[in-house]
């Protein structure tokens, strides 16, 4: 095949590609795009904000598919007022050993009562501060009893003992106030003990100590309960 004729079917081949119609939504081929393309005119089929080939483009509260966002909720309206008291008595950091090292927690004792003859304790453990407290809190809330008060003091005598610990709690007459310190005191105003004397023996663990008061007040008994078991009157035992 001769130059001639050589260039004759590529001036053919030529005039053939250019009269090839351009279907309705093509793109332009890449070696012919410019290197950017101005803000918001891109060359993607989407378009949108945005440089280079085109983007989806900012979405408006109408695109989204629930609509608008809801307001924020205020976390107080979730409380809720029950008249139940709560005082914490102990905060401590605790660690377990494993293999691969220590694991630090947090150890919280929280007395709730409401101050008219309901009091309970409870423990809780976490890795943070706040959900330990809510923990025990809780845990005190679930552990309330109803104890057996008299008018401004206990009825009687009475020792609570727990493990190591052992608490002597007497009747006070009025305007004594609570004679008590510490992890005892939180329990008594809890309980809503207007006046008492009390004293601590043995180990003075705030747990034990807590635990020990509160089986104490749990053993108290009203005369009305004991005249009810004797079969008699108040009147008669007193």
């Amino acid at each position: 095949m001769s130059e001639e004729e050589v260039k004759v079917e590529e001036a053919a081949v030529e005039t053939a590609v250019e009269n090839v119609p351009q279907t309705e939504g093509a793109q332009t081929p890449r070696g012919d795009r410019p290197p950017f393309a101005p803000r918001g005119q891109g060359f993607g089929n989407r378009g949108g904000q945005g440089g280079g080939f085109g983007g989806r483009g900012p979405r408006k509260d109408g695109d989204r598919p629930g609509g608008s966002r809801p307001p924020r909720r205020d976390r107080d309206d979730s409380k809720i007022d029950d008249g139940i008291k709560t005082k914490m008595v102990q905060l401590r950091r605790v660690s377990k050993t494993v293999k691969g090292g220590r694991n630090m927690r947090f150890s919280a004792i929280v007395v709730a009562g409401d101050g008219n003859g309901s009091v309970g304790c409870g423990m809780g453990k976490a890795t943070e501060v706040p959900e330990a407290i809510r923990k025990a809190e809780m845990a005190a809330r679930k552990n309330m009893t109803r104890i057996a008060l008299g008018d401004f003091t206990i009825p009687h005598e009475v020792i609570g003992n727990f493990s190591a610990s052992k608490v002597y709690l007497r009747p006070a007459p009025e305007g004594t106030g609570v004679i008590a310190g510490g992890s005892v005191r939180a329990v008594l105003e809890l309980a809503g003990v207007k006046n008492i004397t009390s004293k601590s023996y043995g180990s003075r663990n705030p747990a034990n100590t807590v635990k020990a008061t509160i089986e104490g007040l749990y053993s108290l008994r009203s005369p009305e309960h004991i005249a009810s078991l004797r079969g008699k009157k108040v009147d008669e035992i007193l």
